[in-house]
């Protein structure tokens, strides 16, 4: 349904409550820029991701300046939600006319939001973080005909193994076949634990044909439980069927093979070789961040799946530097 009316719209008082503008200092920085930010400018774009049905959204304005705050101090959503209700600079900036004891939402709701406002939203977050910044002087248009182009960003996953991941995707399958009340012939709970035990072990110690040996064997447990599946749920749901191709997927995987599969809950991650001396490769994703060459400003982000060239990237990230400043630039 339609967001909500924040605070500050209702302009309705409270007569025993004080305001927070009446105790906090008006010139502090955050203070000043939530006067400067255009709130209107987000419930108009983002009001179209919206209909009349349901329960009334969460105000569009507590929203955007969470995420401003968020990645601004670069905190969890946790985090985010502990420090809000230490700081009330925090809950005027988030448009709060009284100091607020209870966090206004539950932090999964703001999960729920990015994954909404999607790539287009966020270009949207930064095109108004640009024209508040070109308002005060910090950026100049002269400024933004240089930029830079940089490449990189990793993944919040362990370092992938085979072992581990064989090991993971049959603890995933018969916690999916529990769910769905399907009786299996075995788990093989306590043999996988002790199989990915001894090949850490075994290649600690440098024993590589016996840590092939429990690789292999944890690779033959997982066709188990997926064939075991297969034959007693003919016609299984789209999750259990996507958790059953990506089992497949890593099951025939092996040491020279092409587009693998580094973590099960995100198979979108690829290996990328950055030439680092303490870490030749880095799991993640490439990302084209175009900035101002004199003060890091910002101009645009974009990431790219796979594992594409660097020079294969440039025009893309500036096409959408471009169509977020409103500004031609060069390299």
């Amino acid at each position: 349904m339609k967001s909500q009316k924040s605070e500050n719209e209702i302009g309705q008082g409270e007569m025993f409550n004080r305001r927070l503008e009446s105790f906090l200092n008006l010139s502090y920085e955050l203070i000043q820029l939530s006067r400067q930010i255009d709130w209107r400018y987000f419930e108009q774009q983002f009001g179209m991701n919206f209909n009349d049905r349901g329960r009334p959204a969460l105000p569009t304005r507590w929203v955007v300046a969470l995420t401003y705050l968020k990645q601004a101090y670069n905190l969890s959503d946790e985090a985010l939600v502990l420090q809000f209700l230490e700081n009330p600079y925090w809950q005027y900036f988030c448009g709060f006319e009284y100091f607020q004891h209870r966090f206004p939402c539950d932090s999964s709701s703001l999960t729920r939001w990015r994954k909404r406002l999607g790539e287009e939203g966020c270009n949207k977050l930064l095109s108004e973080t640009l024209r508040v910044a070109h308002g005060l002087g910090q950026v100049k248009v002269k400024q933004m005909t240089q930029v830079v182009d940089t490449t990189a960003q990793e993944k919040n996953i362990t370092h992938p193994t085979d072992a581990k991941l064989l090991n993971r995707a049959r603890v995933k399958l018969v916690m999916a076949a529990k769910e769905r009340n399907i009786e299996l012939r075995q788990s093989y709970h306590r043999v996988g634990k002790s199989l990915l035990l001894k090949q850490a072990k075994y290649v600690h110690a440098k024993q590589f044909r016996r840590a092939h040996k429990a690789t292999r064997k944890l690779r033959t447990l997982l066709g188990r439980v997926m064939r075991d599946i297969r034959r007693k749920c003919s016609t299984p749901d789209p999750t259990l069927m996507r958790r059953l191709d990506l089992c497949r997927r890593l099951y025939w995987q092996r040491k020279d093979s092409k587009h693998k599969l580094y973590s099960l809950h995100e198979p979108t991650v690829a290996c990328i070789a950055k030439g680092k001396a303490h870490k030749p490769y880095e799991f993640g994703c490439k990302t084209s961040i175009v900035k101002t060459a004199s003060n890091n400003w910002v101009l645009g982000v974009k990431s790219f799946l796979g594992n594409p060239y660097d020079g294969s990237t440039l025009k893309v990230a500036i096409a959408g530097a471009q169509a977020t400043t409103g500004i031609h630039l060069c390299r």
